[in-house]
């Protein structure tokens, strides 16, 4: 009879604090072994000359997804989460999207069929608000994060989705009651919606126009903003795909002065730029998202986020669309900036490119990736040890590289359903070639063994991330002018 049901033989394995030799023993759903010769399994893959890590943890994508211009993403959760596996990811986190008018059980209820029935690999939800009223805030959203659902995202623009300051600070104050995670698209939307209805009155209506519209001081300014409605609750925050210089210096002064906030950046920020956007004719519509690719010194400024710790996790923000009258261009080569679905591919790409341009390049240790693309994701989003990392007790959700596999990025290659690829023709060196999900390989040798529905909701619990700083709250008592205390 065989110790375990599967072993992983010789690689070498990576946490966010390690690196060393060892096999892996699995058993169920659970790794129940580390070390070395343990063992038999009723399966064992040789991984030497490998890299054993966890598999990767997507917390920031949109699958079957409409938005709020009324565009469905291109992928649903079957074609989303194949292509996340076979980049090596293992749990994705999307968004379950409350339009105005919604009431969030019945959105919750229609992203939880979607997703039963057709996911190959684990998933958690965010809620996406755009309609904080007295029964969403006093009723809704607390019987969500009661259900595990322990994170939402709010925008500071986009006409239909946008919350006023005051909305603002009644979600905080909700997620710091129930601990649960504010995520904020942080641009100013005055200034967007201004420049934006100029350029078009003056014919200026091509893709480069829209970088142009979402200028730096837009995203710097709302991400102040939003950290100092942070700082009057002492909520903890998380600024999504920061893009900008002086985005980046926004959160590392907010959290000088004791704000709880965190930064993500994207494949977008690292290894695109404005420059793709102005490329001739609909071209540019491929690299059109919100933020838009900067210039040099944005890449440059995102690497050293994430190596500072500014920046703490780097996510996909998968928004795919198709470059055709279904998503990129609703009116053909007629379709002006403004009307362009905002959104790039990138599940599937996500742990490639930061592991040739990131580890392959020197600019990070191969813990240090793990932490970036699966650990932190992990303890912000309140999943940890369950996904992230590779220990006794925790899923089985392993990736096993091939470090020396040299790949160029073509469409072709990719398993999503968008039909091109911003990062077409870069060169890769490192692939995953194994992934395995709650012990089961799922992905082996360019195939995939996974039946659709196989995936499993994951209801997340408070995270060390969500409890505020413990600081007392001086505005409080100033707010406080009739004796009665101020209830959140």
């Amino acid at each position: 009879m065989n110790d375990f049901d599967l072993v992983i033989r010789g690689g070498t394995i990576a946490t966010a604090s390690d690196v060393f030799q060892a096999d892996v023993g699995v058993r169920g759903e659970r790794i129940v072994a580390l070390g070395t010769s343990i063992g038999s399994g009723g399966r064992e893959i040789d991984a030497r000359g490998k890299l054993v890590l966890p598999g990767g943890v997507d917390s920031h994508c949109h699958i079957e997804q409409l938005s709020s211009m009324g565009v469905m993403c291109a992928d649903d959760f079957y074609t989303a989460t194949v292509s996340a596996a076979f980049g090596g990811t293992t749990t994705v986190m999307p968004f379950c999207a409350q339009h105005r008018g919604d009431a969030i059980p019945a959105v919750l209820d229609d992203y939880h069929e979607r997703a039963r029935t057709k996911a190959v690999i684990d998933y958690a939800f965010h809620l996406i608000v755009a309609n904080p009223d007295e029964a969403t805030l006093t009723r809704d959203l607390p019987q969500a994060i009661e259900q595990g659902i322990r994170s939402f995202k709010i925008f500071t623009t986009y006409e239909k989705m946008r919350l006023t300051d005051e909305q603002i600070l009644d979600i905080m104050a909700v997620a710091r009651k129930h601990q649960a995670l504010v995520m904020v698209h942080a641009e100013n939307h005055g200034v967007i919606s201004w420049l934006g209805s100029r350029m078009v009155e003056q014919g200026n209506v091509a893709p480069r126009y829209h970088a142009i519209c979402h200028t730096r001081g837009s995203e710097s300014e709302a991400i102040q903003r939003v950290a100092m409605l942070a700082e009057v609750l002492d909520v903890p925050v998380l600024i999504v795909h920061v893009s900008t210089v002086d985005g980046i210096q926004a959160i590392r002064e907010a959290r000088a002065r004791g704000v709880k906030i965190f930064g993500e950046t994207c494949p977008q920020y690292l290894f695109l730029t404005a420059k793709d956007i102005d490329r001739p004719g609909m071209e540019g519509a491929m690299f059109c998202c919100s933020p838009p690719p900067r210039d040099e010194a944005a890449q440059e400024a995102c690497w050293r986020g994430l190596e500072d710790g500014a920046l703490s996790v780097y996510s996909s923000d998968h928004a795919p669309y198709r470059h055709d009258e279904s998503g990129k261009l609703p009116k053909g080569d007629k379709t002006t900036f403004k009307e362009m679905a905002n959104g790039v591919p990138g599940l599937e790409l996500r742990l490639p490119l930061l592991f040739t341009f990131g580890y392959g390049a020197g600019r990070m240790t191969l813990p240090e990736f793990v932490d970036l693309t699966a650990t932190r994701h992990a303890q912000i989003y309140g999943c940890y040890p369950q996904k992230g990392t590779l220990a006794v007790g925790a899923d089985a959700d392993i990736a096993i590289w091939d470090p020396d596999r040299r790949i160029t990025i073509n469409p072709d290659l990719m398993h999503d359903n968008v039909g091109y690829t911003p990062y077409s023709g870069r060169k890769l060196k490192g692939w995953p070639t194994t992934v395995i999900s709650r012990g089961e390989v799922i992905v082996e040798n360019g195939t995939l063994s996974a039946q659709r529905g196989r995936g499993r909701f994951i209801a997340r619990a408070p995270s060390d991330a969500t409890v505020p700083s413990g600081r007392k709250i001086p505005e409080m008592a100033q707010l406080d002018i009739w004796g009665t205390p101020l209830e959140l």
